[in-house]
């Protein structure tokens, strides 16, 4: 009887996990069908974790008022919190920053991987890293060199084909549990 019992919790959990990972997956398409909207949408989720570590580092500095540095941790918070209200409310500007900042941070991650690349030559998989160095440094420059064209479809495109390879992910690891849990019932 408890094994019927875990074996159909285990199916009731792998049941969500496989509607969740097909929701992940149109979603995905969704954002790439619609970049500019899943860029707003990620720009907006960005804003409020803005605005939430704002009020975090109020906190901290309540906390350190005995010990200093409050001022700082004030300031801080402040600035979070003004970024994170100003994106909330001007949401296109906001998304054009956000862009450039991933422009920015493709193009440094492509150099320092093509960097780590040359001095790891004699590992193995270092064709991989060289590779994927070299896709990022052509994206970041791709985004960069159409920005702030590129404002419209960068964020929600890649948003999107993140979320169809970790929903596919998710979706194949739930199928492969459930299968396991149909041999062991």
């Amino acid at each position: 009887m408890a094994t019927s019992t875990i074996a159909t919790e285990a199916r009731h959990f792998t049941g969500w996990s496989i509607a969740i990972s097909l929701l992940m997956i149109l979603a995905g398409i969704l954002a790439i069908g619609l970049p500019l909207a899943g860029g707003i949408a990620v720009n907006i989720v960005v804003a409020w974790l803005l605005v939430f570590s704002g009020v975090a580092h109020l906190a901290f500095g309540w906390h350190l008022r005995g010990i200093g540095g409050v001022i700082w941790q004030t300031l801080l918070g402040l600035l979070y919190i003004g970024i994170g209200i100003y994106v909330l409310t001007h949401p296109v500007a906001g998304l054009l920053a956000l862009t450039l900042a991933l422009a920015i941070y493709l193009f440094a991650e492509g150099v320092l991987e093509l960097i780590l690349s040359f001095q790891i030559r004699s590992r193995q998989g270092r064709g991989w890293l060289l590779l994927d160095g070299i896709v990022t440094l052509i994206l970041g420059v791709l985004i960069w060199r159409t920005w702030p064209a590129s404002t419209e479809w960068a964020i929600g495109t890649l948003v999107g084909i993140s979320m169809i390879f970790s929903g596919t992910t998710r979706l194949m690891l739930s199928l492969a549990a459930r299968s396991m849990v149909n041999k062991l019932a």
